[in-house]
Parts: structure tokens; sequence; C-alpha cells
């Protein structure tokens, strides 16, 4: 049985915390002892994640706000912040992204919405594990411990999924002898306000759910419960791959 304990005091540095799969996520490294950062855009709804942690009796957050992901100033500033008040970074979550807002045969998108897409999803992720890695080498050679950081596929962006793939097992193979394992989470549509954006109305959010084997979403939860399953010591031995919860959408195509 994995040993949940091994989180307590671990730091825990999660991106796009305020909403979606994000808030679940640092609730359930909270409630086995981590030490989370929440970092996002904007303050209310990190302070609302930050909330429902402390009121449950768990550490308090720190909240880095105006944390734009596709700005890696922002982001070396965060990474800054988080390891000068605690010294120490043992985990990164890179869960902030955006859903495709340019569907369509390739010659109709949007170039802007093209970019700005590529720039939150892909961009986003490569500054952040470019300066989360150097902080987390350091937190191994100072306290022998292990490290990992990963990032959350989008199944709506598929160009976007090819870049995050190749960042994984680059990545991974670089420093997997410096025991930092890398993966990547390619989770189908989830229930939060990003799918239902995406679907727009009842009727075409039940005809989704239709093509679903499973015939429903899936929850912040199970996707959380998916990420401390990574980052847990018996799982170690796992770096470089793509890990796919999507209720069977892959297995029927």
């Amino acid at each position: 049985m994995t040993d949940l304990a091994i989180f307590k005091q671990k730091v825990v540095f999660i991106t796009g915390a305020g909403s979606g799969i994000g808030p679940a996520t640092a609730l359930a490294f909270a409630e086995l002892g981590a030490q989370t950062v929440l970092v996002g855009r904007k303050k209310a709804p990190l302070e609302e994640t930050a909330q429902n942690i402390t009121q449950a009796g768990h550490l308090a957050p720190l909240i880095i706000e105006n944390c734009d992901v596709s700005q890696e100033d922002n982001l070396k500033s965060a990474l800054s912040q988080t390891f000068e008040k605690f010294g120490r970074l043992d985990i990164a979550f890179n869960n902030a992204g955006m859903a495709d807002s340019a569907l369509g045969p390739l010659a109709d998108i949007n170039s802007d919405a093209y970019q700005r897409m590529m720039q939150v999803n892909v961009d986003g992720v490569f500054f952040a594990m470019k300066h989360e890695i150097p902080l987390m080498r350091q937190t191994i050679e100072k306290f022998k411990t292990e490290a990992g950081a990963g990032g959350q596929c989008r199944i709506l962006n598929t160009a976007s999924i090819a870049g995050l793939i190749g960042f994984a097992n680059a990545a991974a193979l670089d420093y997997a002898n410096d025991k930092i394992a890398i993966n990547a989470i390619a989770p189908g549509p989830v229930e939060t306000p990003l799918v239902h954006e995406f679907t727009q109305t009842e009727a075409n959010d039940t005809a989704f759910k239709q093509q679903i084997p499973m015939k429903r979403y899936g929850t912040s939860e199970e996707i959380a419960e998916l990420v401390i399953g990574l980052c847990s010591p018996q799982m170690k031995f796992i770096t470089g791959t793509v890990i796919t919860i999507d209720g069977g959408i892959t297995a029927g195509h």
C-alpha cells in the first residue's frame, strides 16, 4: 500500500490552482500534509482554494496571483518566491491551460487564437519546467530526497498535446539520473466549467457524454488521485510517459 505520509512538509507548486482540476489536486496534497503553493492569474479563486484547505485544518497555502504562465518572468518570479519562503521544491503540477477556442479545419483556424493556445499550453509548461528543475535538483541535493514534475495534457488540443508529450519524454531522459520523475497526464472530458464552455448547451453536453464509453465525465478528484499516485515513492520508476484517464475514449478509437 502507498505510504502517503511521504507528502508531509513536501512543497507542491500548482499552476492553474484556482479552477478546474487545480483546486481538487491542491486539496488532495494538503490533506496528505503537503505545503501547497497556489499559482494563478486571479486572486479570488486562489483565495477560495486556500480557504477550503485551511478550513479543513491543513497547512495554509502560499498564494501567488497575477501569474500568466505564458510569460517566463511571471513563472520565474513565482518559483523564486516559493523557494525563498520554503527553501525547497519537491513536486510541480503544471496544470494551467486553456481549451481550444479555434475548433475547425486547419485553414479556418484563427491565427491569434492558435498562438495564444500554444503560448499557454506549451510555452507555459516549458517555462515552468525550465525553472522548476534547477530548484528540484537543489532540493534533492540538500534533503537527499526525490522530486517530480508533471504537466497536464488537454485532450481537445491536439497540437499542444504533441508539444507536452515531447517535453515529458525529452526532459525525463535528461533528468532521470537526477532522480526527477517527469510525466504527463492526458485527461478526457472532466466535469469542470471548461468542458461546459466547450459543449455550450445542455443538448451538446448530453450528446458529448454519450460518446464516452463510461457515459459520464471524469471528476477533478479522480484526476487528483492519479497525480497523487504518480508522485508517490512507489511510482518513482515511472517517468517519461503519458497517462491517459478518459473513461475509455482512447480505447474506443
